[in-house]
């Protein structure tokens, strides 16, 4: 990391009183799980490899279905294991100062590393889980996945034989309204917004970086690549997530400073 860099986001981290994180693929990329714009990124490699991502093509190819699940079957999610960067803010939350985990992943590593779940936001949703198109139902992926080994090509809803996906957000479907509630508040009631591992290029994920800056929260950001919203942030470090979130984790607390909060934005009139 560039010492001068280096230096002010550590002075920033040592001064916060309320750290909210924001993290993306970047950050389970040393997990064995690729990200999907990075240089390597799954969707780099395979301008296809993103459409069975859209809601609507699931929806109406029973053959890219099928092939989503015999995927899943093979996911590194399954094997992968907590990295220095999920185990780094665990700790920064055992120090009393991060107070929220807001995810892009759906990999449940966050979790699996310590992290406190009622801590942790899964804006996108979680690959551990299914639920029904249909009627709504949801249930453990484990269970779908046993049939789809036992040879099901496309298990389908127990409850009401409707088409069954992973509890993930797909493109052209909505946001849990809750979830993004909770991670727009995060990003009020923060005092410095630590980005991770995310290109900053999917909303609403993306604008929670903004919102948090215009009330008055210092940005960090951490990414391989520029992102759109470099500009906004108070330190930009183009470092290895890996290396970054350990050191930043390590900063004492200065005890400096005060904290006022903007409060739940779901109150304002």
């Amino acid at each position: 990391m560039p010492s001068q860099a280096c230096a002010e986001a550590r002075a920033l981290v040592a001064s916060a009183h309320r750290i909210t994180v924001l993290t993306g693929a970047g950050v389970s990329t040393d997990s064995g799980i690729p990200d999907f714009r990075g240089p390597a990124g799954l969707w780099t490699r395979d301008a296809d490899a993103g459409r069975g991502s859209s809601l609507q093509a699931y929806l109406a190819d029973a053959e890219l279905r099928r092939l989503a699940w015999r995927a899943k079957l093979d996911s590194p999610v399954w094997t992968a294991r907590p990295n220095a960067a999920h185990k780094a803010l665990v700790e920064l939350e055992r120090s009393g100062r991060l107070r929220t985990v807001v995810t892009q992943n759906i990999d449940g590593l966050h979790q699996k590393a310590g992290s406190d779940p009622h801590r942790v936001l899964e804006l996108h949703g979680t690959l551990h889980a299914t639920v029904c198109l249909g009627c709504g139902a949801t249930g453990p992926m484990r269970d779908a996945l046993k049939r789809v080994a036992g040879g099901e090509q496309e298990p389908d809803c127990p409850r009401c034989r409707g088409i069954l996906k992973s509890a993930t957000i797909s493109f052209g479907q909505e946001l849990d309204g809750e979830v993004l509630r909770r991670a727009r508040l995060a990003a009020l009631d923060c005092d410095v917004l630590l980005v991770a591992g995310t290109s900053l290029s999917v909303q609403p994920a993306a604008g929670l970086v903004s919102l948090a800056a215009k009330a008055g929260a210092q940005v960090i950001i951490c990414n391989a690549e520029p992102t759109p919203y470099d500009a906004v942030a108070a330190v930009v470090l183009h470092e290895p997530v890996g290396d970054v979130l350990p050191d930043l984790s390590s900063v004492p607390p200065s005890g400096g400073g005060r904290f006022s909060s903007w409060g739940d934005p779901s109150t304002w009139s």
